[in-house]
């Protein structure tokens, strides 16, 4: 019984692979959250050129030149992006709009029943020339001249390190830039909307 007190007792003193022992303990996490930082610095880049590359079509595309044409613009923007996130699939989104203040807005219509929302049959101002009451009276494509133009990009990618799977998370991620300008005042800003009723 002595003997095996002496062993524990010298057992408890050795300190001989105690850093392996930590290092085993400690290394997975601080290896997982290194890897993520990097990861998530990466997708931050990827953004920051996105905003960047969709700033500056956003801009050239309120010219009279690029009014009847955006897929140059879009080009560009996917290129540059591409420079970064190779394997990045984009897609490309405008909307117009009569003022800032209509962005997002849905179309006019008489509430003939107070009862705060469209119900099918009552009158509504059609913005967008679609036949149909929308939550949203953006008319699709650049608009025309003075319009406001919603340009909005959505870049889907597989992630650079497989952290987030790691995690049980999707290996996907998505990143979106928007911004929001108004045409040059080329020509007479056409107004295509129409009151409808009983559709």
């Amino acid at each position: 019984m002595r003997h095996f007190w002496i062993l524990l007792q010298r057992f408890r003193r050795a300190q001989d692979g105690v850093s392996a022992v930590e290092f085993a303990l400690t290394g997975p996490i601080f290896l997982l959250l290194l890897l993520g930082i990097m990861d998530y610095s990466w997708q931050m880049y990827a953004k920051q050129v996105l905003q960047g590359a969709v700033a500056d079509a956003a801009r050239a595309s309120t010219l009279e030149r690029n009014a009847l044409d955006q897929k140059g613009l879009d080009a560009e923007v996917a290129k540059r992006v591409k420079d970064v996130m190779a394997s990045a699939n984009l897609t490309f989104s405008r909307k117009a709009y009569e003022g800032y203040d209509k962005v997002g807005k849905p179309e006019n219509f008489t509430d003939a029943n107070s009862n705060s929302r469209y119900d099918s049959g009552e009158c509504f101002e059609d913005v967008n020339g679609n036949g149909s009451w929308d939550t949203d009276r953006g008319r699709a494509g650049n608009g025309g001249a003075d319009d406001v133009v919603l340009y909005e990009v959505t870049m889907r990618f597989n992630r650079v390190l497989p952290v987030w799977k790691m995690l049980g998370q999707s290996q996907e991620a998505v990143l979106q830039s928007s911004t929001v300008l108004r045409n040059q005042p080329f020509a007479t800003q056409g107004s295509p909307s129409k009151i409808i009723c009983g559709s």
